[in-house]
């Protein structure tokens, strides 16, 4: 069993999981692809001069120099321009690559799309027909992003005119801050450690998970909702809108010879770390494992559906795209079901018949060898075993609290207990996991660009006296009924009065 593996990954919280950017070392750089911009609040960095330079590394001497805080009527202009928000945080030296480079889809829309915008597979049955529903899904977010040449080209959004793509299709700003940050070949971001056999039998070797997500316009308009001010996060009832579709890419950089399932495989390049716990960067190649999917479907019961696809190239499709086969499908936590049963290091694919809210798929020629997740709910290949998609982002916060799996804490309660389901209970689209803080809406990546945001403001700005209140002061305001240091608390359909928190800046 690798659960003690995943514990001591997770005691750093939940910093090794789901691109987790919000660490104690700063970014090496911060970077515009538009050459001497300065974008939402951080100075454009050079790269350091070098010569062989496979590597570069993070210059903390520049990261202080000029770097402020930019007044609002700045950060307006500069979003009439279009280009609010760093593109990506880690790049090759200038002189040495010459390649593609990311660039960061952000002209959020205003206002959620019309009606007439809507998926068209909405229209089918996420239960009955899951499987066409699932292969409908792909080809909706493959759509106008294979380009039918090189794989490398594929997934390009360019900024440099308007294009149907860059107004269907965005990036969550803020992924580029911290060591995980975003690289700007493809705009990936670190993920997650590979451990050995998590693949399959054959893996011998350790490595990493990099990823890059997209949103559709529907879950772009919230995006643009929630950072319409770059200085000033709007983070009231954040919900994203039925229609949202998030897809997001997940490569590997395990030989792909070790993994049967990696056969013909899709190829990028990225700046990634030498390993896991490596800062030291480089140009390497990744391989295409694993496509993660969110929508925001009314007829679900708790308002999201969550697929996964995992990439077998033994299916031989002449788009190697479509080698990603449909996983399953989730649409709730089971909460009733508290057997315990972790297949880690998986010769076959175990599925649980006691689920209701997960369909897995049962074509065993169709589909490799998978852990799945805790109990046969759905996880993807490079996911935690002893997790769930639904229950990982169940957590997602403006102020992650709660770790995303109970795995992650230095004593993680017994698996089935009450304590160890809180992970695994149904929460609706817009409800808080912790009641406290305020919800992101499933979406961890949301959640992380504001917790990098107020994280890169205590670093560079420093921390206002203001934001703190003495214990005896806020008690006799709160008694006093002070509205700023209570508020109102939705619990089980009953307003409460309950202490408010202390935030570093407004919601």
């Amino acid at each position: 069993m690798r659960g003690p593996i995943w514990i001591a990954s997770g005691l750093l919280g939940f910093i090794c999981w789901c691109a987790w950017a919000d660490t104690h070392e700063p970014a090496g750089r911060r970077v515009s692809a538009v050459a001497g911009e300065a974008v939402a609040g951080v100075d454009v960095v050079g790269q350091p001069a070098s010569e062989a330079a496979p590597v570069a590394k993070p210059d903390r001497s520049i990261l202080k120099k000029g770097v402020g805080y930019k007044p609002q009527a700045e950060n307006a202009e500069r979003g009439r321009a279009g280009k609010r928000f760093a593109d990506f945080g880690f790049m090759p030296p200038a002189g040495s690559y010459e390649g593609r480079v990311f660039r960061l889809s952000q002209n959020y829309p205003q206002q959620v799309p019309q009606e007439d915008r809507l998926p068209q597979f909405l229209k089918l049955d996420f239960q009955r027909e899951w499987r066409a529903y699932l292969l409908a899904a792909r080809e909706y977010c493959f759509d106008g992003h294979i380009k039918g040449g090189d794989v490398e080209d594929d997934f390009f959004i360019p900024d440099d005119a308007p294009n149907e793509l860059s107004k269907r299709w965005f990036h969550m700003p803020w992924q580029h801050f911290g060591p995980y940050g975003r690289e700007g070949i493809h705009g990936l971001t670190k993920e997650a450690p590979v451990q050995p056999r998590q693949l399959a039998e054959s893996q011998t070797s350790s490595g990493q998970t990099y990823a890059v997500a997209f949103f559709n316009d529907f879950g772009g308009s919230t995006i643009g909702r929630v950072w319409a001010d770059p200085a000033q996060p709007n983070l009231h009832d954040i919900r994203f809108p039925h229609g949202t579709v998030i897809f997001k890419l997940l490569f590997v950089d395990i030989p792909p010879r070790e993994v049967p399932c990696l056969c013909n495989p899709i190829r990028w390049q990225g700046y990634i770390t030498e390993t896991f716990p490596s800062t030291k960067r480089r140009v390497a190649d990744l391989s295409l494992i694993q496509m993660d999917l969110m929508v925001r479907d009314d007829r679900s019961p708790l308002g999201w559906v969550f697929g996964t696809y995992q990439y077998n190239g033994a299916q031989s499709k002449k788009i190697l795209w479509e080698n990603l086969v449909p996983l399953g499908i989730q649409w709730g936590n089971d909460p009733d079901v508290r057997d315990h049963h972790v297949n880690d290091q998986p010769n076959k694919t175990i599925r649980n018949p006691k689920l209701k809210e997960t369909i897995i798929n049962e074509d065993d020629t169709e589909l490799p060898p998978t852990h799945l997740g805790w109990n046969g709910r759905l996880n993807g290949p490079v996911d935690n075993p002893q997790s769930s998609c639904m229950s990982c982002h169940a957590t997602a916060q403006v102020r992650q609290k709660s770790p995303l799996s109970p795995t992650f804490q230095r004593t993680p309660p017994a698996p089935g207990s009450d304590a160890w389901m809180r992970w695994f209970q149904n929460y609706r689209c817009g409800e808080r996991f912790d009641k406290d803080v305020p919800t992101a809406d499933f979406s961890i990546q949301l959640g992380i660009s504001v917790q990098n945001y107020q994280k890169w403001r205590s670093e560079e700005i420093g921390i206002s006296a203001k934001n703190y209140t003495h214990k005896a002061q806020k008690a006799k305001a709160a008694s006093e009924g002070d509205s700023r240091f209570t508020e109102r608390v939705n619990t089980q359909g009953k307003p409460q009065e309950s202490s408010r928190i202390q935030r570093s800046f407004s919601e």
